[in-house]
């Protein structure tokens, strides 16, 4: 019985980090009652960033949430202060469940987009660009993660039409050629693995590029615009310092490991692979109904409604993402509760872990534990401290979560200028160090980065041979220029 419990227990997590969340809220209350809570508190902030690192093996939500549970049983915080939180953010909470949602239904239309730049364009370097580009200026006004997740699903469907080909010795998708099994294999499937893999991982980074530049790119950068009283237009001014050479030099970093082959980077599309997904490409343009073709043009007025409702602010971003839902499913036909509940799915695990980080978050700001690390930087001269802050905030997102260090850099920064500790002025260089530091350092590992941990456990990951270590690898070019220019341009 209790090899079942243990073994049921966080499903598949390495045993050592099941007994180490065990044997951690056993001492626990030992320990506060020692009267150490300031180490408790410490001790909670490590164990949580543990298991954010452990994401792979166990979605933070449980192990989290057991380690924010116990955090309030320990009177470490109050259900009050939690609650508080929750209302300060409830914008943040908002645009992940209505603007995420929204964009599900996007989806087709974004499909068709990137389809057509994979098989129009042959340059790769050119293609590669144009990958990042796009990814870039969605993830500026959509979800970072859903855009990586309209990639893994247009990836997903180029590869199965590949397999297919292989394993059956040929399809003749155009009608004129049937490809020999020999032909596909080997070789050509190590290269065609190699090709997706590179544009995939340009388009990763490429979210981040974008994501880090507005408003609504990523779930922190609302967080912040909010606690500086920025719009859309005024977000964008603030930060365009450090994110316009940052995205350039992004841009710079695809043609260099492009041109030279660098970093597992470089793998072309040969001739026969772009034949078969050409004749792919073309048969499902022409099983596209006059219906299918109208919901794209539903879409894409849809996509202008968004960039046009952002950039004038007409209302609060979640609530634009709630009004676009309704206008892009009541005019497309899609009425069935069920159908819109899935548009729900993929935000709402992730809405729930951000309550958690409110838990621990409440937490420290209760026991006042990065008082001490804020008031050290702050006493750096001023010219120093956006980079430290910047430097700061981009170790820590590499390991755990660029949400949740946000949240807490850009409070404990917050309680500093009301306290009348730093001008206004410096508020606002201070948060742009918080919010580049936790966007660009963070694509370091998939730990920091929510589109990258949702592509390395999706379905194109062991199809294209996209592995934890190749990731970090294929992103270390990427984490050292970005590193660099941002922190020079803080």
């Amino acid at each position: 019985m209790i090899n079942t419990i243990f073994s049921s227990f966080l499903g598949n997590s390495p045993k050592w980090f099941k007994l180490s969340i065990l044997i951690f809220l056993a001492v626990a209350y030992p320990i506060q009652l020692m009267g150490m809570t300031t180490l408790l508190g410490w001790a909670f902030i490590a164990m949580f960033i543990m298991t954010l690192a452990m994401a792979l093996k166990c979605y933070p939500l449980q192990s989290g949430g057991l380690l924010a549970i116990a955090v309030l049983l320990l009177q470490l915080t109050t259900p009050e202060a939690v609650w508080h939180e929750i209302k300060e953010n409830l914008s943040v909470i908002m645009l992940l469940v209505f603007m995420v949602s929204f964009i599900y239904f996007m989806q087709p239309l974004l499909i068709f987009i990137f389809g057509k730049i994979l098989i129009k364009v042959k340059n790769k370097i050119i293609l590669s660009l144009l990958f990042s580009f796009v990814a870039a200026f969605l993830s500026a006004f959509l979800d970072a993660l859903t855009v990586t997740a309209v990639l893994i699903t247009v990836f997903v469907a180029l590869y199965g039409v590949y397999e297919k080909v292989h394993s059956t010795m040929g399809i003749d998708f155009n009608h004129n050629k049937t490809f020999d099994r020999k032909e596909l294999g080997g070789e050509s499937l190590v290269n065609f693995r190699s090709f997706l893999r590179s544009l995939v991982m340009h388009s990763a980074v490429g979210t981040a590029l974008g994501g880090v530049a507005t408003k609504v790119g990523e779930p922190q950068n609302l967080l912040i615009a909010e606690k500086l009283d920025w719009d859309f237009i005024a977000f964008i001014s603030a930060m365009s310092h450090v994110t316009i050479p940052v995205f350039i030099s992004g841009l710079f970093v695809v043609v260099v490991v492009e041109w030279f082959g660098l970093f597992g980077y470089g793998g072309k599309l040969e001739p026969h692979v772009r034949e078969i997904l050409k004749g792919y490409i073309k048969e499902e343009d022409e099983k596209r109904s006059a219906k299918d073709n109208y919901a794209l043009i539903v879409q894409a007025v849809c996509a202008l409604l968004l960039i046009f409702g952002l950039a004038f602010h007409i209302m609060e971003v979640g609530l634009i993402g709630l009004m676009l839902l309704v206008v892009v499913t009541a005019f497309t036909g899609i009425t069935e509760e069920a159908r819109i509940g899935h548009a729900f799915e993929e935000s709402l695990p992730f809405v729930s872990l951000l309550v958690i980080f409110f838990v621990i978050v409440a937490m420290i700001h209760d026991l006042h534990l990065f008082t001490p690390v804020v008031e050290w930087v702050l006493a750096l001269p001023r010219e120093q401290q956006p980079g430290a802050f910047f430097l700061a905030n981009g170790i820590l997102s590499a390991i755990s979560d660029n949400v949740f260090v946000a949240t807490v850099y850009i409070n404990e920064v917050e309680t500093a200028f009301k306290a009348g500790k730093i001008d206004r002025e410096h508020f606002e260089v201070l948060a742009v160090a918080i919010n580049t530091g936790t966007n660009l350092p963070s694509v370091a590992t998939p730990n920091g980065q929510a589109a990258f941990l949702f592509l390395l456990t999706s379905a194109l990951a062991p199809a294209i041979r996209l592995g934890y270590m190749r990731m970090v690898f294929m992103a270390l070019p990427y984490t050292f220029v970005l590193t660099i220019v941002g922190y020079y341009f803080q």
